[in-house]
């Protein structure tokens, strides 16, 4: 069934595999959306479609990282200690504007769940991972199409 729903890529699709990225299973949804936009699929509705599966993922991380303690955080979403460590570090240095990276691989995810341990503003969250993620499918989207132009 997983094969089929990958052959037949559309806004569902990407909209189900941009969020499942955002959370911490080790996904990516950059293909999808190239595979789509070189299908012929709407450039402006691909990347809305996938920023925002991307930001609600993101979201999910948030609200375990508020309230989903660590037996949560290692066990289920295995989030170790040191990619935790790594996280804090990022806020240490760069505050929540941190949230800027979480579309980077490996402490992006992380980022997010630190961001609610911390109790990040929401709405800062919000401004910050969101436009991080839509600069992603942006670029990923600029570069599919002037390649196939």
């Amino acid at each position: 069934m997983l094969h089929d729903w990958l052959n037949q890529p559309g806004y569902l699709s990407l909209f189900l595999l941009s969020f499942l990225a955002s959370t911490l299973l080790p996904l990516g949804s950059e293909w999808l959306l190239v595979m789509m936009l070189v299908g012929g699929y709407d450039p402006l509705l691909s990347v809305g479609t996938a920023t925002v599966g991307n930001y609600l993922g993101a979201v999910v991380s948030y609200l375990i990282g508020i309230g989903g303690g660590s037996w949560l955080i290692e066990k289920v979403m295995r989030v170790s200690p040191q990619q935790q460590e790594r996280a804090r570090q990022y806020y240490g240095r760069y505050g929540s504007y941190s949230l800027l990276f979480s579309w980077l691989p490996i402490v992006g995810d992380p980022l997010c769940l630190v961001g609610g341990m911390l109790k990040v503003n929401f709405g800062l969250f919000t401004l910050l991972v969101a436009s991080g993620k839509l600069a992603r499918y942006i670029v990923t989207a600029l570069i599919t199409i002037a390649a196939t132009g």
